[in-house]
């Protein structure tokens, strides 16, 4: 498994933390945050699934 991939859903969590804790105090500066960095998790998780799909097909051959 790629360490984007790792990196990415750690990232995800953290933003959807962050989001939430922005709903729930009323801070719109936060929740942009938050929603920012999950999107930048989800981005980062894609790119570590491809890669790996890229070493799968090369290790095949």
């Amino acid at each position: 498994m790629d360490k984007d991939r790792v990196e990415g859903a750690a990232k995800k969590v953290k933003g959807s933390v962050k989001e939430a804790v922005g709903k729930v105090t009323g801070d719109a500066k936060t929740e942009a945050e938050g929603n920012a960095e999950k999107n930048e998790g989800r981005i980062q998780n894609a790119v570590g699934g491809m890669k790996d799909s890229v070493r799968e097909a090369v290790g095949k051959k």
